[in-house]
């Protein structure tokens, strides 16, 4: 059939399926092309990041594949809670231990690295905290939403909807 012809079929959708709110998958083969744009953008926008710093837990395999792909050996992490489960957040991010050891960062160019800039409040917590210590820091997340209080310096692709990714697409193992 060509594709300016009408087409005759319906389709007919269970009730069920159209209350689902529409999600967004990352895949694990999309994840590594997704994560070599962004190194790319990272790098031509001239900004060679001395550290990589995730955002735990959603930011780690970012942030490890953008380390990888910028050729930056040094990383480290900040862990962050804010959601507590799917859609469901703390009334603030709040900062669990152990605490990162800043003097080796003061005056050096971070990229911070996650998942997703949701609502942005973690982000903008975590750059806060940094831009105190004198460090140069940008951002980096494979998704921004629109609604974010912060636009990450570098993302791969802005969407509104609920996004799975492959590392926490399924639930926690139990034996």
């Amino acid at each position: 059939m060509a594709e300016s012809e009408p087409t005759t079929e319906t389709e007919t959708v269970a009730p069920e399926a159209e209350a689902a709110p529409e999600r967004e998958v990352l895949g694990w083969l999309e994840f590594g092309e997704a994560s070599r744009v962004l190194a790319t953008s990272v790098l031509e926008s001239g900004f060679v990041p001395d550290f990589v710093i995730a955002i735990a837990r959603g930011g780690l395999l970012p942030a490890g594949a953008l380390a990888y792909a910028t050729g930056t050996k040094s990383c480290g992490s900040l862990n962050v809670e804010f959601y507590t489960d799917i859609e469901t957040t703390l009334p603030e991010p709040i900062i669990l231990p152990p605490m990162m050891d800043n003097t080796e960062l003061i005056g050096r160019n971070i990229l911070l690295v996650d998942d997703v800039a949701d609502s942005g409040r973690t982000l903008a917590l975590v750059v806060g905290l940094l831009e105190r210590v004198g460090v140069i820091v940008r951002t980096a997340t494979l998704y921004a939403k629109p609604r974010s209080v912060i636009e990450p310096d570098f993302y791969w692709k802005k969407t509104d909807r609920w996004i799975v990714f492959p590392w926490s697409a399924h639930p926690p193992v139990t034996v």
